[in-house]
């Protein structure tokens, strides 16, 4: 990487000084691989309007996302469940794989079919989302489970490359809507471009993890100390930087059940759930379909999405100012619980205020959304051994995926009665 790195200094379980040098460069690269994990479905959002008008009947925002979730949330269970004998190389490799060929083939789709609509060419791109959502599953909850037993900078990395991907597709969408909205067809060009973008980004991401990440000594460190403590997840990636085997001396201690940590984290579990209940709640389909005509026109939506995409990004590193972070488990709670403000908020600036008021809103939306997850993810793990922090790293992304696809099946009900349904 083009970054210097900086050296740490960490005490290991004997309290002996590692000095140990990568500390930059693996959040850089957690930034990037949160960046790819997403970045194929923040696309499929953010190309919406294309969808919209190929598939003009369907609410393309609101059914994608539907697809997407029961997928996400089902194979990250099943995961979840398993994750002490799930190899977390294999998983993350297997996810970023998937990513990659399921964009690629969104593009051979839509180059096949000339960009035509109907309901078979429908169904073929829901597989495709489909294969999003197992994807997602594989990679965040592997990812975030990887790194809940390394430092708290680098959960906070990949959750702001996370956010990241969400306001580099929404620049990206208005950059190319100005360039091609005179051009023939321009938004198909601006979509293919986008989807070209993201799977050249997702291959980029398996290199990463496969041959660049597990090499850098402090993620090497942390590893070996997961696995000293018991940690079966992290042989093949030890393997692949040359790491072998574990000292045998090593006592493993019994780590605590997946049962035992769900209850005993079931506070910071809720959080997050209802972090996203409220935002997919409002996020993409009411902000598609529910704000009414303005001055912007079609570039209403998408200087929406934007917003939200870029605060959201913004408070990914709020928590980085001390006073700023949240760590205690009952002011984590009033401030989730505050958020539901939103939805009245919402609907009557929608119905009665104009596009600033909204603009405002979805900016904080997206502030809250993003300062908040970063809270619970980076406290939740702290005072537990390696396997059972990558245990609660599992069980926290599998309540987030919950929180989504609860929050997207609420968000049919802005539409229900109104004539649109």
């Amino acid at each position: 990487m083009a970054i210097a790195d900086e050296a740490t200094t960490i005490a290991d379980q004997n309290g002996t000084p590692a000095r140990l040098e990568g500390r930059w460069s693996a959040m850089v690269v957690c930034f990037l691989l949160g960046m790819g994990s997403l970045l194929s479905w923040n696309t499929m959002l953010t190309i919406s309007d294309y969808y919209y008008k190929v598939f003009p009947n369907y609410h393309p925002s609101r059914v994608l996302t539907l697809v997407y979730q029961p997928f996400a949330v089902g194979t990250m269970a099943i995961l979840a469940y398993n994750e002490s004998k799930v190899d977390t190389r294999k998983r993350n490799i297997a996810g970023y794989t998937l990513f990659f060929l399921g964009t690629l083939l969104c593009i051979v789709l839509d180059l096949a079919t000339s960009g035509k609509g109907g309901v078979g060419n429908y169904i073929g791109l829901c597989i495709l989302v489909a294969s999003f959502g197992v994807a997602d599953a594989h990679v965040q909850g592997g990812m975030v489970g990887d790194m809940s037993f390394m430092l708290p900078e680098f959960i906070q990395s990949f959750f702001a490359g996370l956010a990241f991907s969400g306001a580099l597709t929404s620049g990206l969408r208005l950059v190319t809507k100005a360039v091609f909205d005179k051009s023939h067809d321009g938004l198909r060009k601006g979509a293919l471009l986008f989807l070209a973008i993201s799977a050249a980004m997702e291959f980029l991401c398996i290199f990463l993890y496969a041959y660049y990440f597990p090499k850098l000594p402090i993620v090497k460190y942390f590893r070996s100390k997961a696995a000293s403590e018991g940690s079966k997840t992290v042989s093949a990636d030890l393997a692949a930087a040359g790491i072998h085997k574990i000292d045998d001396d090593v006592k493993v201690e019994d780590r605590l059940t997946t049962k035992q940590l769900l209850l005993q984290n079931l506070d910071y579990e809720l959080d997050l759930f209802l972090i996203y209940v409220l935002t997919l709640s409002i996020f993409p389909g009411f902000l598609y379909e529910n704000t009414g005509k303005h001055d912007l026109g079609e570039w209403y939506a998408l200087v929406l999405i934007a917003m939200y995409n870029v605060w959201d990004l913004v408070g990914r590193y709020t928590p980085l100012i001390g006073f700023l972070n949240i760590e205690s488990r009952k002011g984590l709670m009033i401030a989730v619980l505050s958020r539901f403000l939103f939805i009245p908020a919402f609907y009557f600036t929608a119905k009665y205020a104009d596009q600033g008021w909204m603009i405002m809103l979805c900016s904080l939306l997206g502030l809250t959304n993003g300062h908040l997850t970063v809270c619970t993810m980076t406290a939740a793990p702290k005072g537990y051994k390696g396997p059972e922090q990558n245990a609660i790293g599992n069980l926290l992304t599998l309540f987030l995926l919950g929180g989504i696809f609860t929050g997207v099946c609420l968000d049919w009900l802005w539409i229900i009665g109104n004539g649109n349904f």
